[in-house]
C-alpha cells in the first residue's frame, strides 16, 4: 500500500472546481491531485476544458466554486500572486518578445531570475538554436519558437510546468526536448502537466493519464457508464 502524500509532495489539489469561461460552465466539479515528480498527461475532446485546466492552475482562472491550491497558495486569493514564478505555461501563443533576439529574450528572462546570462546561453544550445540566437523572434519559425519557449522553460527551472499540446510544431528530431525538459522538472521535485492529443507520445511521457469528460477529471482509460 503506497504511503500517504504529505502536504510538502502536493504540488496541485483541486477540490470540486468548477470554472466558467463568459458564461458558459467549463469545468463541473472536476478534482485533481499532482504531486511532486509526477508528470500527468491529460486528454480530451475539443473544447472539452484542457486547455481551461492549465489555466486555472497557472492561477490566471480562479473557480466560482470548489476549492484548489497550487505549489501551497490558495486559488482565487492574493497569495495566488507569489507562487507565479514558480509555474511555466507553455502555450499557443509563444511567450517571447517579438522584436528581440532569441538570446535576448532569453537572458532577459535570466536577468529577471537572477540567473547569469550564461545560463541563456546554456539553455538556446540545449535546444539547439544556438546558431540561431541573434535571430528575432518574429522571424522565427513556429518550429523555433517552440524550441525556444522550451528553453525558456529550462531556464526558468519552474517547480509546475503546463505544456499546452505539448509537442504541437517540433518536427521529430526535436521531439525528444519536451521528455528532456519534462525529466529535469521532476528531478528537481517539481511536476508537471502535459496536454496533448498526440496519445502514444503522451503516454510515454506521463506517469498517468486523466480525461477531462463532462467537465470532470477521470482516469483516461475508465469506460463510460453505460
Amino acid at each position: 500500500m503506497p504511503s500517504p502524500v504529505s502536504a510538502s509532495d502536493s504540488i496541485v489539489t483541486l477540490m470540486d472546481v468548477a470554472v466558467v469561461v463568459e458564461r458558459v460552465p467549463v469545468l463541473r466539479g472536476l478534482t485533481l491531485g499532482v504531486t511532486a515528480g509526477e508528470s500527468v498527461g491529460v486528454v480530451g475532446a475539443n473544447g472539452s476544458g484542457k486547455s481551461t485546466l492549465l489555466r486555472v492552475l497557472a492561477t490566471l482562472l480562479a473557480p466560482v466554486r470548489g476549492h484548489g491550491r497550487v505549489l501551497g497558495a490558495e486559488l482565487g486569493t492574493d497569495e495566488s500572486f507569489a507562487v507565479r514564478p514558480g509555474i511555466a505555461l507553455v502555450g499557443h501563443v509563444p511567450s517571447l518578445y517579438p522584436r528581440l533576439t532569441l538570446r535576448e529574450n532569453l537572458r532577459f528572462l535570466a536577468r529577471l531570475t537572477g540567473r547569469r546570462e550564461q545560463a541563456a546561453d546554456d539553455a538556446l544550445e540545449l535546444v539547439g538554436l544556438a546558431p540561431a540566437g541573434d535571430r528575432r523572434a518574429e522571424a522565427c519559425s513556429q518550429g523555433m519558437l517552440r524550441r525556444a519557449e522550451l528553453a525558456r522553460v529550462l531556464l526558468a527551472q519552474p517547480r509546475l510546468l503546463l505544456l499546452d499540446e505539448a509537442h504541437a510544431g517540433l518536427d521529430d528530431g526535436s521531439i525528444g526536448l519536451v521528455e528532456v525538459v519534462i525529466r529535469r522538472v521532476s528531478e528537481r521535485g517539481g511536476a508537471s502537466v502535459i496536454v496533448s492529443h498526440d496519445q502514444p507520445r503522451l503516454r510515454d511521457l506521463a506517469d498517468r493519464m486523466v480525461e477531462i469528460r463532462n467537465g470532470q477529471a477521470v482516469p483516461a482509460d475508465e469506460e463510460v457508464p453505460a
